[in-house]
C-alpha cells in the first residue's frame, strides 16, 4: 500500500479515495461491466494499488455500485446548494423538478453504468438494498428542496416521488433528445400528474398509507436498524 493510502484511509480523505476509484472504473463498467475486471481497470487509472482498493472497497463490486448512488446524491446536493437563491427561490415544485434533474445530469456521462447497474439489479427490483437506495434519494431530494415534514407527509411525499424518479430514470436511460428535453417533459407531466392525484385524495391520506410501510422499512434500513441485507 502507498503511503497515500496509509495516510488517507479515514475521514474526508477516505471518502475522496473511495469517490476518485468509482469514478474511475465508471467508464470501464460501460464496456465491462459491474465485473472485477473494470475495478481493477479503474483503480489503476486512479493509481490504486490492490491493498489499497481491499481497503477502500471490503465489499468489492458490489459496494462500488453501492457507492455510486450514494455519490449521486451526496453531489446532487451539493451542486443544488452552489445553486444559492437560485434553487432556494424556487416553488417546491421547480426545486424537486431541479433536484431529480440534477441527479441525473450528473449521471449523464455514466450512463452505460447507471444501465448495467439496473439490469444487475433487476433480479430483486424490492430487495431492501434497493429500497434502501431509493429512499436515501427521495429523501435527499426533498431535504435539499426544505421539506421538515415529521407526519404522515413525511412518507407519503417520498412515496410519490420515488414513482416520479423511478419512471423518469427509465425515461432518461433511452433519451438522446438534445438537452434532455423527452426526459425534461416526461418530468413535467408526471410531477403535474402526482399534484392531480393529490388533490383528488384529501390530504394524500390513502397515497400516504400505500407508501407509509416500505418507507417506515426503509427508513430503519437507512439508520441501521434493519435485521437483513438485501
Amino acid at each position: 500500500m502507498t503511503d497515500r493510502g496509509l495516510t488517507d484511509m479515514s475521514g474526508t480523505g477516505r471518502a475522496a479515495e473511495r469517490d476518485a476509484l468509482l469514478l474511475a472504473t465508471l467508464p470501464h463498467v460501460a464496456f465491462d461491466g459491474w465485473t472485477r475486471q473494470a475495478l481493477r481497470l479503474g483503480a489503476e487509472e486512479a493509481g490504486f494499488g490492490a491493498d489499497e482498493v481491499a481497503v477502500l472497497l471490503p465489499g468489492g463490486v458490489a459496494e462500488l455500485a453501492d457507492l455510486l448512488h450514494d455519490w449521486a446524491d451526496r453531489a446532487m446536493v451539493e451542486r443544488l446548494a452552489a445553486e444559492g437563491e437560485a434553487f432556494t427561490g424556487l416553488r417546491v415544485r421547480e426545486k424537486i423538478a431541479q433536484a431529480v434533474l440534477t441527479r441525473l445530469d450528473l449521471l449523464l456521462p455514466y450512463r452505460d453504468a447507471v444501465r448495467r447497474d439496473l439490469a444487475r439489479r433487476a433480479a430483486r427490483p424490492l430487495s431492501r438494498r434497493g429500497l434502501r437506495q431509493l429512499y436515501g434519494t427521495v429523501d435527499a431530494m426533498w431535504r435539499a428542496a426544505g421539506d421538515r415534514s415529521t407526519d404522515l407527509n413525511f412518507y407519503s411525499k417520498r412515496g410519490l416521488l420515488a414513482g416520479v424518479y423511478a419512471s423518469t430514470l427509465l425515461v432518461w436511460l433511452d433519451d438522446r433528445s438534445d438537452g434532455q428535453e423527452t426526459t425534461q417533459a416526461f418530468l413535467e407531466r408526471r410531477i403535474g400528474e402526482v399534484l392531480a392525484i393529490g388533490r383528488q385524495i384529501s390530504g394524500l391520506k390513502r397515497l400516504g398509507d400505500l407508501a407509509e410501510a416500505p418507507f417506515r422499512l426503509a427508513a430503519r434500513l437507512r439508520e441501521g436498524r434493519g435485521t437483513a441485507a438485501g
